[in-house]
Parts: C-alpha cells; sequence; structure tokens
C-alpha cells in the first residue's frame, strides 16, 4: 500500500476545497444571475408592453368621447330619420354637422393631427362626410356600398366597435375605423345608422414606436379577428396564420415560438378597451447573452483562481512539512532513549513553539512523568469525590420529589375529605369538596380550547358554590344563552375568572338583592360573543380608556399594577391574551362601562363550523 504524505494530503485537500467552492459559488452566482436577468428583461418587456397599452386605451378614450357627443347629438339623430329624396333637410342637418365636427375637433388640439375623418351613414342611404382640415363629400353610393357592412361588425348595444377599415380605397391599411350605431330621436329600439371616425394609424403608431426592444426585437397588435393592426410590413401578413393564432390563444401570458427560423419570447398583453392584443418580441438567443458573458467570466475567473490557489497551497504545504520532518526525525530518536535537541533557528511561529516545547520536553521528560502519575492519582481521587457529592445530590433531588404533591394526590385528599364528611353527615362540606374537586381537575389540563360552553359554565357552577359557602350568602347568576349555543368552543378558564373580577370589583360594598350578573352569548356574522353583564359600580372614564388602551396593545396585566389578577394569576387582560392564543390575534375580550351603571364584557371568538347532516 502506497504511503500518503502530509504533504500530498494537504494539496488534495486544499485542491478539493477550492475546486467545490468555485463550482458551488460559480454554480450559483450563474444560476442565480442569469434567472435574475430573465425576469429582469421579462419585466421589462412587460413593463413597456403595458405602458403601450395604457397609452393606445387614453388615446382611443379620447376618440370615444368624440363619438359619444356624435352619437347623442340631436343633429345626428335627426338626420338618421329624413326622407331620402328630401334635398333641404339634407343639406340643413349636413351643414349642422359638418360644423358641429369641427367644433369639436378644434377644441382638442390633439384631435386635429390624429383624425382622418368623420362621417355619419342612415339607413335611408344618405351619408355626411367630415375629412379633417378639408371639407369634401364621397360619393354617398360608395359609403352605401360600405353600409351593410359596418352595420353588420358593429355591435348594437351601442358599444363601439374597432374595425380595421376605411371607406376610400387609399387610406386602407393607414387608418383604423370607431364605429358606433345610432337610434333616431325616438330613442327606440331600432338602431338608424352608423357614426363612424377614422384614426391614422400614423399618429397612433408614434406612440407605439417608442417600445425599444434591442436590434432583432420588434413589436406588433392583433386584434380580435387575427388581424395585423400594427406594424405595416405585418398587415400584409394573412389573418389568423400560426403567429396570430398563438397570440389570441396566449391571452395575457409569456410563451416561445419559433419565428423566421429563430427562438424568441412573446410578451402578449390585451386591451379591455379596445381588445387588442398588444405584443412585444425579442430573440431568446439576444435575450440569454448577459447570462452566457456571465458563465464565459464565471469560468475564467475560476480556473485562474484555481491556479493561483493550488501554487500558494505549494508553497504552504512546502513551509509546514520541512520543519515537522525534522521534528520526526528528532522524536525517533528520543524513543530509542537517545535525547536529541533540535535548532530552533530563530523561528518565532507555531512550528517554532511546537520545536521550543519540544526542547523542554525533552530536558525535563523525566520529571514530567513522576508529576503525570501524581496527577493521574489526584485525578482519580477527585472523580471518586465528586461522583460521591453527585451521588449525594441525586438522593437529595428525589428525596424532594417524594415530598412533592401532585394533583393527583390533592384529588385524592379532598376524596378523603368528602368521606369524612357523608360520615358526619355534613352535606355543605361534601358540597363545597366536591366542587373544589371539579374545578381542581378542571384547571390542571393543559389544553385550552378542546373544551365547549357548557363546560365553562359547570366551572363557574362550582365556583359559586364555593363562594356561597365561603360568603354564607346566596347569589344567583342569570344564563340567558340559548340551549344550541352551548356546544360552542371557547377557551378554557376565561368564564370563571371574569365572574370572580365581578364579584370582587363591581360589588365592593357587597351584593346586594337588586344586584344581577347575567351571561349571554349570541353568534353573527361568523364570529361567537359571550356577554357578561353586571349592573355593579361600573369604571370611570379614565380607568375605562386605560384598559382599552393595554388590550389594543397585548399587554399583559401586572397584579401589582392593575390588582386584576384572580383565579389563579388569570385578570381581565389575561383572559384577552389567551383568547389571542387559541384563535388569533383579531378576537379576544372588549369592555363597555358606565360609571355607577355597571358593565359589559364581550368575549369575541369565531364561530364552529359543524358539517351539515343530508337527508
Amino acid at each position: 500500500m502506497k504511503r500518503k504524505t502530509l504533504s500530498g494530503q494537504i494539496y488534495t485537500y486544499f485542491l478539493i476545497v477550492i475546486v467545490l467552492s468555485l463550482l458551488s459559488v460559480g454554480a450559483v452566482s450563474y444560476w442565480q444571475s442569469s434567472r435574475a436577468l430573465d425576469d429582469q428583461v421579462k419585466q421589462y418587456m412587460e413593463q413597456m408592453v403595458d405602458s403601450a397599452n395604457y397609452q393606445t386605451d387614453s388615446y382611443l378614450q379620447a376618440y370615444e368621447l368624440l363619438s359619444n357627443a356624435f352619437s347623442s347629438n340631436s343633429d345626428v339623430r335627426a338626420f338618421m330619420e329624413i326622407k331620402p329624396d328630401d334635398a333641404y333637410e339634407y343639406y340643413v342637418y349636413s351643414d349642422k354637422i359638418k360644423k358641429f365636427a369641427l367644433a369639436s375637433v378644434e377644441s382638442i388640439v390633439t384631435l386635429y393631427k390624429q383624425l382622418n375623418m368623420i362621417y355619419v351613414v342612415g339607413q335611408h342611404g344618405r351619408s355626411v362626410i367630415y375629412e379633417n382640415q378639408n371639407l369634401f363629400n364621397f360619393d354617398p353610393v360608395l359609403v352605401q356600398e360600405k353600409y351593410d357592412n359596418l352595420m353588420k361588425m358593429t355591435p348594437g348595444n351601442g358599444k363601439i366597435a374597432l374595425l380595421n377599415m376605411s371607406i376610400r380605397p387609399v387610406d386602407q391599411g393607414s387608418v383604423v375605423t370607431m364605429a358606433r350605431k345610432v337610434r333616431g330621436p325616438s330613442y327606440g329600439d331600432e338602431n338608424r345608422g352608423v357614426v363612424a371616425i377614422e384614426i391614422k394609424l400614423d399618429e397612433l403608431a408614434k406612440t407605439w414606436d417608442r417600445v425599444s426592444l434591442g436590434k432583432k426585437g420588434f413589436f406588433f397588435i392583433v386584434d380580435d379577428a387575427g388581424n395585423y393592426i400594427y406594424p405595416r410590413s405585418m398587415s400584409e401578413r394573412k389573418p389568423q396564420d400560426e403567429l396570430s393564432s398563438l397570440v389570441l390563444a396566449s391571452g395575457n401570458q409569456t410563451f416561445l415560438h419559433k419565428y423566421n427560423g429563430e427562438e424568441r419570447m412573446f410578451v402578449s398583453r390585451k386591451s379591455g378597451y379596445s381588445d387588442w392584443n398588444l405584443v412585444a418580441s425579442m430573440p431568446v438567443e439576444e435575450l440569454r447573452r448577459p447570462a452566457d458573458t456571465i458563465r464565459t467570466t464565471t469560468i475564467i475567473v475560476g480556473l485562474v483562481t484555481l491556479a493561483i490557489a493550488l501554487w500558494l497551497a505549494y508553497r504552504f504545504g512546502r513551509s509546514i512539512i520541512a520543519p515537522i520532518r525534522g521534528l520526526k526525525d528528532s522524536m525517533r530518536e528520543t524513543e530509542k532513549g537517545n535525547w536529541q535537541y533540535i535548532d530552533e533557528i530563530g523561528r518565532t511561529d507555531e512550528i517554532g513553539g511546537l520545536i521550543h516545547s519540544y526542547n523542554l520536553m525533552v530536558t525535563r521528560l523525566s520529571d514530567m512523568i513522576e508529576r503525570v502519575y501524581e496527577a493521574e492519582l489526584e485525578q482519580q481521587k477527585n472523580q471518586l469525590e465528586l461522583g460521591e457529592t453527585k451521588l449525594e445530590r441525586q438522593r437529595a433531588e428525589f428525596q424532594s420529589l417524594q415530598l412533592q404533591i401532585n394533583p393527583h394526590f390533592l384529588y385524592n385528599t379532598l376524596e378523603t375529605i368528602n368521606c369524612y364528611a357523608i360520615v358526619q353527615d355534613s352535606s355543605e362540606i361534601t358540597e363545597m369538596v366536591e366542587a373544589m374537586a371539579f374545578m381542581l381537575r378542571y384547571s390542571v389540563q393543559t389544553n385550552l380550547e378542546e373544551i365547549t360552553v357548557a363546560n365553562e359554565l359547570n366551572h363557574v357552577r362550582n365556583y359559586m358554590i364555593v363562594l356561597q359557602h365561603r360568603t354564607g350568602k346566596e347569589f344567583e347568576i342569570d344564563v340567558a344563552i340559548p340551549p344550541g349555543l352551548l356546544l360552542e368552543k371557547m377557551v378554557r378558564l376565561t368564564l370563571q375568572p371574569l365572574i370572580e373580577n365581578i364579584f370582587q370589583h363591581a360589588f365592593p360594598d357587597g351584593v346586594e338583592p337588586h344586584h344581577f350578573i347575567r351571561i349571554d352569548a349570541r353568534k353573527e356574522g361568523g364570529l361567537f360573543q359571550v356577554f357578561i353583564e353586571d349592573n355593579g359600580t361600573g369604571m370611570k372614564p379614565e380607568r375605562l380608556a386605560e384598559l382599552r388602551t393595554k388590550l389594543e396593545e397585548n399587554r399583559l396585566a401586572e397584579p401589582e399594577e392593575t390588582g386584576e389578577s384572580q383565579g389563579g394569576g388569570i385578570g381581565l387582560m389575561n383572559v384577552h391574551r389567551r383568547i389571542q392564543m387559541v384563535f388569533g390575534e383579531a378576537y379576544g375580550l372588549s369592555i363597555d362601562s358606565e360609571w355607577g351603571r355597571g358593565t359589559c364584557l364581550t368575549m369575541t371568538m369565531p364561530e364552529t363550523v359543524r358539517p351539515r347532516l343530508r337527508g
């Protein structure tokens, strides 16, 4: 078997640590940076498309307002009802409509450049056309040829429709038409004609041209019919081709598609206003280029770092191994009984200290052996004494545990007292001991929420039994809880501390015949609430405000500060916090009180959801 040298092991371990570190750091850094870059580019593309979408909708909304003005204009509605052969009425309303169009366009500066024309077509075959920056009448027959197509593509509920068409062939492909059906002046259900506004795409395209997607990225728009709206270079593509079908199917999702032999990412956003699909596209190769640069840089830096680290590891190993080998040879001679010293050669590092220690070891070896024997004997003696002390401590702890009184011992003791009371025929003691035993068993249980309203009321009943025997006065609590709510879940040990608090603070001068305590409950709005009301002294406004502030801060009450710690250290604040520990911060205890008239404590908890029984 080949013998391993220390220098070889150091070099190997250095190599493993360096390679693993570089691989892990490089891989994680590359993966994280690539993922971050992909997300960043995707977010950038989404932001660009969303911005173009928003600006497009804002742009078109101005024209919708203009369309609303025309569709509701009384002259336009009256024009829909004129007779086809009435030239005078046609001239009057045509002049009014054109003047209204001119005034509307001149009032909004942005519409002046972007508007191509406005025309109104009635089902009687007559039309009025306003061409922006020029008054020009088309042949009505030419418009009438488009009328049936407009009526078919425009919805009948008064909504607008964006159509990729123009009544003038020369404008086809360079404008988009916003059309809306118009009723007559009688406001009946029958549509009498169409108001259409042609918008220049060149002006609207200035908004889309601001979308910057790099050298090979591009931006385009597809309508719901699969027609390419923008740019013009893509408007010649056939509708419903593979790319437009993928865009329509994707909705607002990002997808990858091979376009013109190149894998590309497409980010699509559908406008809720125009039903256009605005799409941004960039090559996947261009998206991944920064990540490829990071990968190449990481590999180069890693290889350079590895080479430098290995060279440093080799030098470091040699500086350690040479003096250790000399120390090893000297120790072999020492094993033979030849006390050989090593020249310290002025070294002040750890190895020099090791050589100095070796020389001291050789000088004092005989004394050290004797001292080691003595130290071992002393150590054994100390261990024996320590063992005896530990044994005595365990015995004392065992005796202390045996002397502790556990709850079961208390139960048995109370049962023994009960037996003596029965033998002595003392019903008062029997009743009081039984109530105390039930309260003890109920209190020591650790679970908080697995109890019902009936359990808490039974605990209050046992408390009242003990209280009546202690004070010698009888007092009944009015329980008005509906029977259907007795099985609702609530928190253990929350009702009895509130009752005890009322006896100690609401009736400071003692319980009078006119005093009462009432317990009620209800379910409302998904909440279960328990109310404890009394007609005692109530609280002063400053005291009520102080307690409400502490409830809002979820701060447990301090007994020496508030004097409200009763019932095993559970005061009003602690009851509030126990409810929140079980059901959450949205629930708890609330207080309503009026000085001299009484107090109402409300415990709010979630409603218990029970499964429905099927018939």
